[in-house]
């Protein structure tokens, strides 16, 4: 493998946490389904007011955790799965950005255990800080990301602009909730669904140029 590193944006991450972590990719995969098990307690109430058939397009932190632990325990094993890959990198950059960004400027701290606000912020800050050690394995095939374009792509439709029996299916946020419910005309739906679609535009654009990037240098896994 070549000594040139990738331009920064597409690897901001020193070298040796990039190793450290993928020497720690199993013990980081049990904390990622940990995260999981969590993120499902947590939108327990929001999975009993949503119709079954939408269930799979609620959870989206959970389900994105779920992948970079599938990811980093598929690398371990030498399991070609790029599609999967691609779905890790694309749902931690995005939830890992688009969740502190709701609740630190969206919803603010009002109304939630100080602990869990800050754990909030924080774990999903550490999953983008994940997003960046899975370029080191991915090889961002065009079909794998495809695949994950696709899905986020789905999600943020059906979160923020079509209904899906019956529903929009975002995550509930504090900044919509009115007497009765959550309202989805305030500036706060277009202020998230914005974030969202910015976030799904951004990782689309890392993971096409970190392909580029690993033909150019020669380096492709």
């Amino acid at each position: 493998m070549s000594a040139e590193r990738p331009p920064w944006y597409l690897a901001p991450l020193p070298r040796f946490i990039e190793d450290l972590a993928l020497r720690l990719a199993v013990p980081i995969a049990l904390i990622n389904i940990l995260g999981t098990a969590f993120g499902f307690w947590y939108y327990r109430i929001q999975f009993a007011a949503t119709p079954i058939v939408a269930w799979p397009l609620v959870p989206d932190s959970p389900v994105a955790t779920l992948f970079v632990a599938l990811s980093l325990l598929a690398y371990r094993v030498d399991f070609d799965a790029d599609w999967l890959h691609a779905l890790a990198f694309f749902g931690a950059l995005k939830l890992g950005l688009w969740t502190p960004f709701v609740q630190l400027v969206l919803n603010g701290p009002a109304g939630v255990a100080p602990w869990l606000y800050v754990f909030l912020v924080t774990s999903h800050l550490a999953m983008a800080v994940e997003a960046f050690v899975i370029h080191r394995y991915a090889t961002f095939s065009i079909p794998a990301v495809a695949v994950a374009a696709f899905w986020y792509g789905l999600n943020d439709l059906v979160d923020y602009f079509v209904p899906f029996a019956g529903r929009l299916h975002h995550t509930w946020l504090r900044a919509e909730q009115v007497a009765g419910g959550f309202s989805h005309d305030l500036p706060a739906h277009d202020l998230a669904a914005g974030a969202a679609v910015v976030l799904t535009l951004l990782a689309t654009f890392l993971a096409l140029s970190t392909r580029i990037d690993e033909l150019r240098r020669g380096t492709e896994p």
